[in-house]
């Protein structure tokens, strides 16, 4: 059983209306998508900034060859805004995905965020919620979990970091493509979570309400698992537009960003 984390407040004007925490994933930022860049950096000037907290739950960007690439114009740009927005009001976390799960200390203290580790527990307005990417509770799909495990190995991982920064990109740029290629070989339910995996993970963490990512379905679904209702919550991507989970006391609602 995991000790949950208490989620911290702090002071701040009561004309800045309740506290609240929001939660967003699966952004895939790249300097290719200007519309979604923009609507993420209006989001961190505005919105945001009302935060208590913002949680980010895996793939902030569409791929990170490594914290030595932190002045690469358009991720210096990212950078820049998460570090005002969070100089500004919410104090900022910031989890693994898929596909940037090389972020590393240098990338946190740059933008003055929090790396958090999958899964991460915390005391959420005295409800205990879990918080997860997502990619580990799709367990169907046997193929990436074997891929998943291979590049994450730490002498894979040390073997990769010291390539030539260029040659890391070419490398992740094949692997780009040949990721989508086997997505649409795929059946969806493959790609999905598995309930069972879900179950499993309510059990394990004490039945708390879940929120998290990746697998681009964005809902609310209620469990029943050993006889206690579960909520869980699956965050929408941003390849068309923006959106974020907020969460009060009251509960929990998706907000979609115009």
């Amino acid at each position: 059983m995991c000790r949950w984390r208490t989620w911290s407040s702090s002071a701040r004007k009561q004309s800045r209306g309740p506290l609240a925490v929001f939660f967003i994933s699966d952004l895939h930022l790249c300097a290719s998508r200007p519309e979604i860049n923009r609507i993420f950096f209006e989001f961190l000037r505005g919105p945001a900034r009302d935060a208590e907290s913002l949680y980010i739950l895996g793939d902030l960007f569409e791929y990170w060859a490594g914290d030595d690439d932190l002045d690469d114009p358009f991720n210096a740009s990212v950078i820049s805004a998460l570090a005002e927005c969070s100089r500004a009001g919410p104090a900022v976390h910031v989890m693994h995905g898929n596909r940037d799960f090389l972020l590393s200390g240098d990338f946190a203290r740059a933008c003055n965020a929090r790396l958090i580790a999958d899964p991460h527990p915390l005391d959420l307005f005295k409800t205990p919620t879990l918080l997860m990417h997502g990619d580990t509770l799709c367990t169907d799909d046997r193929d990436y979990q074997e891929f998943r495990a291979k590049v994450r190995a730490p002498a894979r991982i040390k073997d990769f970091l010291a390539l030539p920064l260029g040659q890391r990109k070419e490398q992740i740029e094949v692997m780009r493509r040949a990721s989508e290629s086997e997505k649409k070989r795929k059946a969806p339910v493959l790609m999905d979570v598995n309930t069972g995996a879900v179950e499993a993970v309510f059990r394990e963490h004490g039945y708390p309400r879940l929120i998290h990512g990746h697998t681009h379905r964005p809902a609310r679904h209620e469990h029943r698992v050993d006889g206690r209702t579960c909520e869980r919550w699956v965050l929408a991507d941003w390849y068309r537009t923006g959106s974020y989970l907020r969460c009060d006391e009251r509960g929990c609602a998706p907000v979609q960003i115009l």
